[in-house]
């Protein structure tokens, strides 16, 4: 998802080649998130999408915020956000939207993958 997403963000600068990258440091941060929002889709099951949405969006700007800080303290910086929205270049707060989204979206294929059997119950 991640490489989709920043081979789109090039059509912003007039780029059509749909170039994507990504760091292999966001795997362990993806396999981390994943040991995080097992627990917590757990607790949440049962509420309202909105607030479901809004525990993702900010599950995700915790894991974010956190684990670039962390790897910033070793100067490794696999991501650096910039613009008004931008807090230390780690998280940019104008993608609660996103994240929102992201967050429901993998609670679906979480659902999916657990009826056919397929990863944590």
């Amino acid at each position: 998802m991640e490489i989709f997403w920043t081979s789109l963000s090039g059509i912003k600068s007039g780029s059509h080649n749909l170039i994507g990258h990504t760091s292999i440091w966001m795997f362990f941060i993806y396999g981390l998130a994943v040991v995080i929002m097992e627990p917590i889709h757990n607790l949440i099951a049962d509420q309202n999408w909105f607030l479901r949405g809004c525990v993702w969006a900010s599950v995700i700007f915790v894991i974010e915020f956190t684990t670039g800080g962390i790897l910033r303290l070793f100067q490794i910086e696999p991501w650096h956000y910039t613009g008004e929205f931008s807090i230390m270049g780690l998280i940019r707060i104008d993608y609660a939207p996103a994240w929102f989204a992201v967050g429901l979206l993998f609670e679906r294929i979480h659902t999916l993958l657990l009826n056919y059997n397929i990863g944590l119950k």
